[in-house]
Formats: structure tokens, sequence, C-alpha cells
């Protein structure tokens, strides 16, 4: 009987599946120096949910070797996509306000008129948990068929505890409906609501934080996020939530120095911040305060094009400091209204002048550090086997086609 049940103790060990992958060239985006950490004629084995083996075929181990391989035909294989700032849940759209800002109204303006995420939040609150999720999943199915395996989704368009709460439980659902890893990021500091118009200390004081205490004791929030701008909050008001969220031992992340320069990025780094998103009024000061503290800067082009704006983030001073740059979609009902990661990476080397190897890091590498997700973004032993397989010949041909999507296939946690 004891040899029974240790029989079947280690069964499960005995049957991980295992697959070979044979004639594919590896973007491993691991920094050996090759460009993309590229291995042109390589083998991936996989053993269960994590990558066993990436590297040169001639190299592969022979007890490998016996595995019935499935020849991918000189195929490139990444790293799955990681979109690793978005805001997919949200209720209505936007659309009137597109063409209010093509007739000449500004972000800022509309956002003054009542118009901007106010807009979204009213409709956001009118919506049922199954409305939002109706709503999202028709965007996350669109990342998902681009080679995405794990996306960061906000909440943020509440800004009253029960929307809040629904918006990230909305979230939570999307990642057991779909597969797909969710991180989420609590952005009750997005704006500030019309209840509560110049009232922003009295916002936070008795809806923002106390919503933040009972979404993370109900298990909803991965991350704290905070908008920190001229039509949102002061830094000094950032400084509350982010300390509430050190109180509370969540990692922190920030929306700054998208329309004006505030130091919000600085005040991120200073928290240890994973990410400071936007950017585009960063100065020489923010990027030493995010190199110091390992900070990635997250950028993102969809909203830089839709609002047409014409100040770049610093991508030189960021390469100057070894900044980690990662790259999102943004997907948004306003500003970024983007549901394609490898378009964002196109405008990240149209709009940004990044190259197709920074973009590609920006989607995979980097943009797992910017999400605290140790075990993706390279093709390394021992990572989760998340990978997405193309029909292309070189790497830069996932930045520089322009709406076409050369996926072969999607393997998530090892199966498809």
């Amino acid at each position: 009987m004891h040899i029974i049940l240790y029989r079947n103790l280690i069964k499960p060990e005995m049957d991980v599946q295992k697959r070979l992958f044979t004639n594919a060239k590896l973007a491993t985006l691991l920094e050996t120096g090759a460009p993309y950490g590229l291995v042109a004629e390589g083998a991936l084995v996989i053993e269960g949910e994590r990558i066993a083996y990436a590297g040169k075929a001639a190299e592969l181990p022979s007890h490998y070797a016996s595995l019935p391989g499935e020849d991918l035909g000189g195929r490139l294989v990444t790293p799955g996509l990681i979109d690793c700032h978005t805001h997919v849940v949200f209720g209505g759209d936007r659309a009137r306000e597109f063409e209010m800002r093509l007739e000449g109204a500004s972000y800022e303006e509309v956002a003054r008129a009542g118009g901007g995420i106010v807009s979204t939040v009213k409709a956001t609150r009118a919506a049922s948990e199954k409305q939002l999720l109706d709503a999202a999943l028709p965007r996350v199915d669109a990342l998902i068929a681009e080679g995405v395996t794990a996306i960061e989704i906000k909440s943020g368009y509440g800004l009253d505890r029960e929307t809040e709460l629904r918006m990230l439980r909305t979230a939570r659902k999307i990642g057991k409906q779909r597969r797909i890893t969710v991180r989420t990021s609590f952005l009750g500091a997005h704006a500030i609501p019309p209840e509560y118009k110049d009232k922003a200390g009295t916002y936070l004081e008795k809806v923002c934080l106390p919503t933040l205490e009972a979404a993370a004791a109900e298990g909803l929030v991965d991350a704290v996020d905070g908008f920190c701008e001229g039509i949102a909050f002061s830094p000094d008001e950032i400084k509350r939530v982010f300390d509430k969220a050190k109180d509370l031992g969540l990692p922190v992340k920030l929306h700054a120095e998208q329309l004006s320069n505030l130091h919000g990025a600085a005040l991120a780094a200073s928290y240890g911040a994973l990410s400071a998103d936007h950017l585009e009024y960063l100065d020489e000061a923010g990027v030493r305060a995010m190199a110091e503290s390992n900070t990635v800067a997250v950028l993102l082009p969809g909203a830089f094009y839709t609002l047409r704006e014409t100040q770049q983030p610093p991508l030189d001073l960021l390469r100057k400091h070894n900044v980690p740059v990662a790259l999102a979609t943004d997907c948004n009902p306003g500003s970024s209204p983007l549901a394609s990661l490898l378009l964002t990476m196109n405008m990240g080397c149209t709009l940004f002048r990044m190259t197709p190897e920074e973009a590609l890091a920006g989607v995979t590498r980097e943009a797992a550090k910017a999400l605290a997700l140790e075990d993706r973004g390279t093709l390394a032993r021992g990572n989760r086997a998340d990978l997405a397989i193309w029909n292309v010949a070189h790497p830069a041909e996932l930045s520089y086609r322009i709406g076409f999507n050369s996926l072969h296939k999607r393997i998530f946690g090892g199966s498809e």
C-alpha cells in the first residue's frame, strides 16, 4: 500500500509534458551581446509550464534529442508579449471627444469642460460587472490574438468605492475567463470626481484611501497607481496615496510628466516605483532618479498619437542613464483607444525613434520588469513557457509592419 501511494505521489512528475521545437530562430531577449539575443539555428524545450532549454540546436542536451520535435520551419520564437499599461475595463466610449479634439479642443480643455476621464466615470458607474466584462473581453481577445500573454489592467473610472471594486473584480475575472496573466493596479487617484470638485484632499481621505484598503483586503490589487498632473493630483496628494500603498505592502507606479513636469517620476522613484509612465515632459533629474531606483520608463505612443502631441519623451536621456524602457498600448476610451501591441511597437519606432530591438524588448523583457513578473520576458531556462511563434524571417518585421498580424502560434504556460 505504501508503494502505491509513493507511486501516486511521483506520477505527476513523470507525466510532465515535454515539447521540443526545432528549426527555429530564437529572439531570447537575453543580453548576450547578440542583437535580440538571437539564436539563428535554435531549439527550445518546454517541460510542463517552464522552459527547459532555449539555445543552439547543435548544443541540445542529449536527453532531449529523442523527444518528438515540432519543426518550426525557421519561424521566429519570442517571449509572449506583455502589455504593461492598460485601462481595458471601462463603460461607454468617447468618440465625440475625438471629434472635438479634431475640431481644435485640447485634451486639457476637454477635461475641464466635463469630458475626458469624468465622462467615462459616468458610463462606468452605470455599467454592471457583466456589462464591463462583456465590453472588455473583445479588447483583451484582440491583444491575445497578437501573442500577448500578460496584461496589466487599471481601475480608475469608478472614483467611488463600489465601482472601483467592481472594476477590479472584473479584471480578476478576465484572468479566469481567458488564458492570460492579469496584473491589477488600483488607480483611485486618476481624477477628481464631480461630487468632490476642488476637494481633492477630501476625496482621497473619504473615498480613495479607504477603497484602496478594501480592495487590498479582498485581494484585488497587485500595485497602486496615480495620475500626477495639473488636471489630476499634485505630488503631495500622490504622496498620501503612496504612503498608504507602502503601509499595505503594495508596489507603486505613476502616470507622470504627460502634460507638464511636476517631477512625478522622481517622486515615484523615491518610493521604488515599478514604473513611471508617459514621461513626455521628463527632465534629466527625473531620469537620474529613475535610474537609481531601477524604475522602468513605460512609453505610450498611442496617447501621443491620439492627442497629436509634439513633445516626445526624452529617449536619448533614458538610454544615456540606462533606464529600462517599456512600451504599452495604454488602451483606454479617451486618449488611446488602441488594442494592438504590434501597432504600438511600430509607433514606438516611427514616433519616438526607438529601434526595433528596443521595441521588442519593451513589450517583453522590460514590460515584465514593469509588472514585477520575474519569470517572464526572456527565453531563459526556468522561465514560464509563455511564447509567441511568428511567420517572420527577422525580429525587426514585428515593428516594421503596420496593421498586419504575423502570429503563427501563441503558447501560454507551455500549452496552446
